[in-house]
């Protein structure tokens, strides 16, 4: 199990991309933390996801 944004998911085994893809994320204006730290986009794909990690998906919101 994966722990994703503080709930247990299926996600081992699975890379940063398909996780995102599956949660419905789009790429454009997020950031991932992977076991406290954060994941460059450019390793996304690249990136497998193991039991017991911990996922922080933030999506930046604009406003004033």
């Amino acid at each position: 199990m994966v722990t994703v944004n503080g709930e247990a998911r299926s996600a081992a085994g699975m890379t940063v991309e398909q996780l995102l893809a599956s949660e419905g994320y789009e790429s454009g204006r997020i950031a991932v933390e992977l076991n406290g730290d954060i994941v460059p986009k450019s390793r996304y794909a690249a990136t497998e996801l193991r039991d017991g990690d911990t996922v922080e998906v933030v999506r930046f919101v604009g406003g004033g």
